[in-house]
């Protein structure tokens, strides 16, 4: 038999898709009573694949085409599917949905090992008949070793370290994965979790897309009506991301695919929506766009230990917990560094530096990924290091403190308004949080026709603006500006507006004391 005389269409990989078979010239349908589990076996068999994982029809997008007429009726051991025996039949058509629907798993030269199931342990990989410890960089790749296993999604991997020995080394977004492994020699193996029961297809991220289910070797898309805010919360916290953001249908591609049937009833508490307690319901299909789309949040990355949250040392969290970044690469560079400050709404990458530490379990990332791949635990595997990374972004200030006073102190706090007499003296003070000493405040005003300001020192981290005798000309918005030198760059701080009214008449001394805080 020639090797073109089966085929597997619309699938999401030469191993999976709807079945067609070859003959005279002519590409036929088969239909799921004419073919059963061993001819399955074959059939993935002939296509380099490994064995049958889904047998079922509807999986695969259907056309009008030819039906093939006879059953097959394989041992199994056969190495082509038209060597099996098969019988006539006089079927020429399938009722819609009955087509054979076929998911070989990819060619078994993948698998993990030691773990509590086939979807989690040491990753190996095979090669030229040789099985050896799998190594690859980052989840986003061990998210195809995932998919390639039928696990669902990628959840975690950590690297641990071994006496040097050969590995099978797995190039990024290369398949079949047969043909994207080559040799290396290193004293590191990979272990790999994968989610097994749930997986986000068609996202933007690892942490987004159209959730759907494993059960009975299948999965299936589930409906808003059976899915709520505290199913959610599992889910994301399953596939090791943040808590959702956005749960609703239709934000993503969806596809004829069977329906889970039961309502899940999750406390939130758990950690894998297959454990929550579900009700079974008559449902079979899912009205257009009413299949569940979720985005979990990525709030995987923070800066600890400096002066505010946009200055310190990278962390980044992940199933293990939150730990430092690797400084062991030399090409950092700002750009990379903009990505993280982005990430934490903190501005611009103002400086990106490595220090020394004790050994320390840390997160290895390669700043070409970073600059690649969303959200950044994508990038993440395991190491222990000797260097950190210290990031520094430019609105690492925190907000300056406005403020007005009388003589007698007394104060009202949150107020955004002062309303004073003509001729009554006030004090506007400008403080900041000690970060580093220095520097000065600008006191900024504008008016409906002018705009000017007063400059001081900063003296303990503040500075007063006094107006002895209040003006219709001091009628406005006023704001408090620090700027200070450091690090070698100049940093600015601005408060929140004071506005300042002005009657026109001397009535009444100002008496209270108004804070206006960020």
């Amino acid at each position: 038999m020639s090797p073109d005389s089966v085929r597997l269409l619309n699938g999401s990989s030469l191993c999976s898709g709807r079945l067609e078979v070859k003959s005279d010239q002519s590409w036929s349908s088969v239909c799921e009573t004419d073919f059963d589990q061993q001819d399955a076996e074959v059939v993935c068999r002939e296509l380099g694949c490994g064995p049958p994982s889904v047998l079922q029809g509807a999986l695969y997008e259907e056309v009008e085409a030819p039906v093939w007429s006879k059953e097959f009726q394989c041992g199994g051991q056969e190495s082509a599917l038209l060597d099996c025996r098969s019988s006539g039949s006089a079927r020429n058509s399938c009722s819609p949905g009955k087509a054979v629907g076929l998911t070989c798993s990819e060619s078994d030269d993948v698998r993990l090992v030691g773990g509590p199931s086939r979807c989690a342990g040491t990753l190996e990989a095979k090669n030229l008949g040789e099985w050896r410890p799998g190594f690859l960089s980052t989840l986003k790749e061990a998210a195809l070793v995932c998919q390639y296993l039928d696990c669902g999604s990628a959840v975690s991997i950590q690297t641990a370290h071994s006496s040097f020995k050969f590995v099978w080394s797995i190039l990024s977004d290369c398949f079949p994965l047969r043909d994207c492994t080559t040799s290396d020699y290193m004293n590191k193996i990979l272990n790999l979790t994968c989610s097994d029961s749930v997986r986000l297809l068609n996202g933007s991220s690892l942490c987004s897309g159209r959730l759907e289910v494993k059960s009975n070797q299948s999965w299936s898309s589930v409906c808003e009506a059976d899915f709520d805010q505290q199913d959610a919360e599992v889910v994301c916290r399953e596939l090791g991301c943040g808590p959702p953001s956005v749960l609703q249908g239709a934000l993503y591609e969806e596809v004829e695919a069977s329906v889970w049937s039961k309502e899940f009833q999750c406390g939130g508490h758990e950690s894998a929506l297959l454990d929550c307690r579900s009700s079974g319901s008559a449902r079979n299909s899912c009205s257009p766009g009413k299949a569940v789309g979720l985005t979990c949040s990525d709030n995987d990355v923070r800066l600890v230990g400096g002066p505010s949250r946009c200055a310190g040392t990278l962390e980044l969290k992940h199933l293990a917990g939150w730990r430092p970044l690797c400084g062991s690469h030399d090409s950092w560079t700002l750009k990379e560094a903009a990505v993280f400050c982005e990430h934490l709404d903190c501005g611009s990458a103002v400086s990106i530096e490595k220090r020394r530490s004790s050994r320390t379990s840390a997160w290895l990332i390669t700043p070409e990924c970073v600059l690649s791949t969303s959200p950044l635990r994508g990038c993440a595997t395991t190491d222990s290091s000797y260097q950190i990374l210290k990031l520094t972004c430019s609105d690492f200030l925190v907000q300056p403190v406005i403020s007005v006073s009388s003589m007698n102190g007394v104060s009202k706090a949150q107020q955004q308004e002062l309303r004073v007499s003509r001729g009554s003296n006030f004090t506007i003070s400008c403080s900041i949080q000690p970060q580093y000493p220095g520097g000065f405040f600008q006191l900024t005003f504008t008016s409906s026709n002018t705009a000017y300001n007063y400059t001081q020192p900063a003296v303990n981290h503040s500075a007063y603006f006094l107006f002895p005798a209040a003006k219709l000309a001091h009628q406005g918005n006023y704001s408090c500006v620090y700027h200070v030198y450091a690090i070698a760059h100049n940093f600015s701080s601005e408060s929140r507006l004071l506005s300042v009214t002005v009657s026109g008449k001397l009535k009444q001394r100002l008496s209270d004391v108004y804070s206006f805080e960020s």
